[in-house]
């Protein structure tokens, strides 16, 4: 079993990576192929590092995915500013969430839960905003 998101082949064929410290869950590194025709990171690179993003929120909140089979089930974004250089991200489930998930799949073997996802560029700039809703049931 995959023990990070970024293992998962298409999101090593994008080149996400690993977060360099505390407050970067995940990274984009910078790359001309990540641009759009304005220059700017492309949208769909962007929300392709939101949707890892939540994974790996989601796996470090269960501790293992060895257990339970997880689909994106929506997203929602909002693109917040152009984004340039890396961008790195952070997500969160709220402890609530995580609670009722894990009583939701002891009685019921199914559940779904919303991931919150945030991409800042190198600058600083917030670029987008998520929240990621994955159904998930036990295997």
């Amino acid at each position: 079993m995959k023990t990070s998101v970024t293992e998962l082949p298409f999101n090593a064929f994008l080149g996400i990576q690993a977060g360099s410290g505390p407050s970067e869950l995940l990274r984009l590194p910078a790359g001309a192929h990540y641009l759009n025709h304005l220059g700017t990171v492309h949208a769909s690179a962007q929300l392709a590092l939101a949707e890892a993003s939540s994974g790996e929120c989601l796996l470090r909140s269960l501790g293992s995915a060895d257990q339970v089979i997880a689909v994106v089930r929506r997203i929602e974004a909002k693109f917040r500013r152009p984004a340039n250089g890396a961008i790195t991200s952070t997500a969160s489930l709220a402890a609530d969430s995580l609670e009722r998930l894990t009583e939701e799949l002891a009685r019921k073997g199914r559940s779904i839960v919303a991931i919150t996802v945030d991409l800042h560029d190198d600058s600083g700039a917030h670029t987008l905003s998520a929240e990621v809703e994955w159904f998930i049931q036990r295997r």
